[in-house]
């Protein structure tokens, strides 16, 4: 009984750590002060633009560009957003109509006007090494 137990924990581990996947590497850029926070989400086609992306971290915000490191991210095609959360209340603020208050950007710099951005134009390749990808946060319009 006693070996049952830390080898369940063995095979548990790269679940509970995140070991599961690769990181994805994001700089934002577009950030004007050392305020608040940015977060990022790495999200598969039925989950990009939508709550509950399944993978996803945050980090003090630092004037100029942040990097968020997106950990256990098993390797797929994926996009990714991101938000400049400057007041720090840990959510987008949006107005009445949905659109986002806050900074946004999305991968492969796809810009924004009155519809969300399209999953193929964000698409990126993720493999089993880390990924390293860039963009910046915009107000939309």
């Amino acid at each position: 009984m006693r070996t049952i137990l830390p080898a369940a924990l063995l095979l548990a581990l790269p679940l509970l750590t995140g070991a599961g996947g690769a990181p994805v590497e994001v700089s934002v850029s577009g950030i004007a002060a050392a305020k608040g926070r940015v977060h990022v989400d790495i999200c598969p086609e039925a989950r990009f633009t939508r709550e509950g992306c399944p993978w996803s971290a945050a980090a003090t915000a630092r004037a100029g560009t942040t990097v968020v490191t997106v950990t256990g991210v098993p390797p797929g095609r994926y996009a990714a957003q991101a938000y400049w959360d400057a007041n720090g209340n840990g959510k987008a603020d949006r107005n009445m109509i949905g659109m986002p208050l806050e900074l946004v950007g999305f991968s492969n710099d796809v810009r924004v006007k009155m519809s969300r951005p399209k999953f193929a134009a964000a698409a990126f390749q993720h493999g089993t090494g880390p990924t390293r990808i860039a963009f910046p946060v915009r107000k939309i319009p």
